[in-house]
């Protein structure tokens, strides 16, 4: 049985800018095989609502999962609530338990819950909230669709508290062999491997240091048994072909 799929989705104008180097990518790339679901493609959009709306769309028909980072402050151009509420067809309110936290959250401090920063309780009707530890304005998801802010370190304390709830799969089993020969030279044996091996990912990463130059071949499945099969072919056929090959077992 394969496991679940999953795509991300950063949305941010600072971000196609330059101006703002994402870090959410990769970390949630990481976390979302760490539990068995695959990753088949992440996206960077623009702030445009019919952009978003489009993208969500076809994400959401494609995935179990969606994850979305960006876009859910209180300034003008935080659009995404309202975008992903337009790709689903359902009306934004001003959500109760969401306008409690905040309120909780700003209650003691200088900092004034104005009607601005009252904009972050404005939810998807039939959406549920997703817990935010750091700054109390929660994200939500909305049928596989899982909002999230775009500060990392937010993203990631959302993240964290959700993931217990998110349906995983096998965590795939990877093998690095490490070729003492450029990719050219072992590119015929490595396509043999992948299409010996059915549901097996074999990855080709060239590598150089002062005076050598190898190649890192990643070989990435569900069957334990199966990646360990194909590493040990493939280290046999590279040495075969007179190159010195590292079995990591």
């Amino acid at each position: 049985m394969a496991n679940p799929t999953a795509a991300i989705c950063v949305i941010g104008d600072e971000i196609l800018s330059g101006r703002t180097k994402d870090k959410n990518i990769g970390w949630l790339a990481e976390q979302l095989n760490g539990i068995g679901i695959k990753l088949t493609e992440a996206r960077i959009i623009e702030d445009v609502k019919d952009t978003i709306i489009r993208h969500i769309s076809d994400l959401s028909a494609a995935n179990d999962y969606v994850f979305t980072s960006g876009g859910i402050g209180p300034t003008h151009d935080d659009i995404t609530t309202e975008s992903v509420a337009a790709a689903f067809g359902v009306k934004i309110e001003r959500n109760e338990e969401a306008m409690r936290r905040l309120e909780k959250h700003y209650m003691g401090t200088e900092i004034v819950l104005n009607e601005v920063r009252k904009k972050m309780a404005d939810i998807p009707l039939g959406a549920t909230l997703i817990d935010n530890p750091v700054s109390a304005a929660p994200g939500f998801c909305l049928n596989n669709v899982y909002v999230m802010a775009g500060v990392p370190s937010i993203m990631q304390s959302m993240f964290e508290g959700l993931a217990p709830k998110l349906k995983g799969g096998i965590i795939p089993t990877r093998l690095t062999v490490q070729c003492a020969t450029g990719e050219g030279n072992v590119a015929n044996i490595l396509e043999h491997i992948s299409n010996k091996y059915d549901g097996i990912s074999v990855g080709s990463y060239p590598w150089f240091k002062p005076g050598q130059f190898g190649t890192a071949v990643v070989l990435t499945g569900l069957d334990k048994n199966t990646v360990k099969s194909a590493a040990e072919d493939l280290c046999a056929l590279v040495i075969k072909e007179g190159y010195k090959a590292e079995n990591p077992e």
